[in-house]
């Protein structure tokens, strides 16, 4: 199963489509009003009957500056002062969710995202800390997994510090690109010595995990000054590294509206950048997880991946999938039980919504029966690259051929084309296919055709 990826442009070429991540099936983009407070508040109790243990999601959405790139929810000011009053709202969403828990119900991994988290203060950081310690059951032998995202130029080693005094044992750092023309052109100037620091302060502090995120389609870039981008993050040595791929969408985020698109490189361009960084962390020993993400043979993404125990949710790729997923913050997303539900993306709502004692839920979706089935299938191919059928039929009492009928002559002719491996009790992602899993995800996706006008990123 855990063979090499194989580069196959003609198979590229005709299976490189738009499509969803599949960070959850249903995606976000079935969440509808008709999911509200109460309808989390349920999930919640039936967590608490059933002791399931949690992973909680934080969203702190401000930035002191604008990355044109970036699609997240955020708040772009340079006036500290707004943290406080959002950070009071937080703390009264953590109260108003936690009375609905079980105090046996352990917190197994935390995520501070955004937006910066660290555009809090240290104090501040301490109080939403207290706050969520005070509230919850935090896992406090340190082996949790608890991760922040960090950017560099915003930190330095008293916050490091700090941040494992706190408990917390994973970083994520968003690059991007070290080419300062690339930089300037998405109005993100971070320098090799800045990344490197935070990462040395890491190590020395004794945390356990670093990520780094870069992205491949920015503009300005060419194959020769990503791939120079790419060598020099592998000799920081990161335990995972991310390599997204730049969806260019300016009528959805206006802040990639300031990228000239003449700068853009071209889809071959692109490719190229692709496959060079492919051979180049293959070659430094990095193993292909899915979708965009690599990591080292021991790192616990690969070891759960090997014994057949990754899971994916709305935080990516996971070892806690068996957890219920907490959201909490502005446009933050659970994931409890079969309910998946959202916070209002617009900061006042969120705000004034706890002001008046009510959590700020605002839309979502109760799984049904297919929507079971259809997880099940897409998180492990997504997941494995492979599914037996057998596992399937047992679990949901179907004839997985006679179920997915309407599929299956596309499958065959993936199974021609080399995609896959299919037989009639498993399929298997070959691997000049894995690059490709979503293509072969969105065959079992009901939902698809209903948003044939939705914006994708493209497979690759």
């Amino acid at each position: 199963m855990l063979d090499s990826i194989r580069w196959d442009s003609d198979l590229i070429r005709r299976y490189d489509q738009a499509g969803p991540r599949y960070t959850s099936y249903p995606t976000a983009v079935q969440f509808n009003g008709n999911i509200g407070s109460f309808d989390l508040l349920h999930a919640l109790r039936s967590s608490r009957h059933a002791s399931r243990p949690l992973s909680l999601y934080i969203h702190l959405p401000f930035c002191a500056n604008v990355c044109y790139y970036c699609g997240c929810n955020k708040v772009i000011t340079k006036d500290h002062g707004r943290a406080l009053p959002y950070l009071e709202r937080l703390e009264k969403e953590i109260e108003l969710v936690a009375c609905h828990l079980g105090p046996d119900q352990v917190v197994e991994q935390l995520h501070f995202g955004g937006g910066t988290p660290t555009f809090l203060s240290h104090d501040e950081l301490r109080r939403l800390m207290s706050h969520l310690q005070k509230h919850f059951n935090l896992q406090d032998d340190d082996h949790g997994d608890f991760s922040i995202e960090i950017d560099p130029r915003e930190a330095d080693w008293s916050t490091m510090g700090l941040l494992r005094g706190l408990g917390f044992n994973r970083i994520s750092i968003g690059v991007q690109d070290l080419d300062p023309e690339v930089q300037r052109a998405v109005n993100r100037m971070q320098t090799l010595e800045q990344t490197s620091t935070i990462i040395e302060a890491a190590r020395t502090l004794q945390f356990r995990s670093v990520n780094i995120d870069l992205i491949y389609g920015l503009p300005m870039q060419n194959p020769e000054r990503f791939a120079s981008t790419v060598q020099a993050i592998i000799g920081l040595q990161p335990d995972r590294l991310s390599l997204f791929n730049y969806a260019h969408l300016p009528e959805r985020f206006m802040p990639q509206r300031r990228i000239n698109a003449a700068d853009l490189p071209s889809p071959a361009t692109k490719l190229t950048m692709l496959q060079h960084s492919i051979e180049q962390l293959t070659d430094a020993g990095y193993r292909y997880i899915g979708m965009d993400h690599f990591a080292l043979p021991d790192d616990d993404l690969a070891m759960a991946q090997e014994d057949g125990t990754l899971q994916r949710n709305f935080q990516g790729y996971t070892t806690h999938g068996h957890c219920d997923l907490i959201g909490l913050g502005v446009s933050a997303i659970s994931q409890v039980g079969d309910l998946y539900c959202q916070n209002s993306s617009d900061i006042t709502i969120y705000q004034q919504t706890l002001d008046q004692g009510q959590l700020p839920t605002i839309r979502g979706l109760r799984c049904n029966e297919d929507d079971r089935i259809r997880r099940m299938v897409i998180q492990k191919l997504i997941c494995d690259f492979e599914l037996s059928f057998g596992a399937v039929e047992e679990s949901f009492s179907i004839d997985f051929k006679s179920y997915f009928r309407d599929a299956w002559p596309s499958l065959e002719q993936m199974a021609v084309d080399g995609l896959i491996e299919l037989t009639d009790r498993h399929l298997l992602i070959q691997p000049a296919g894995r690059l490709l899993v979503r293509s072969v995800c969105m065959l079992f996706d009901h939902y698809l055709h209903e948003h044939a006008g939705q914006r994708y990123s493209r497979v690759i």
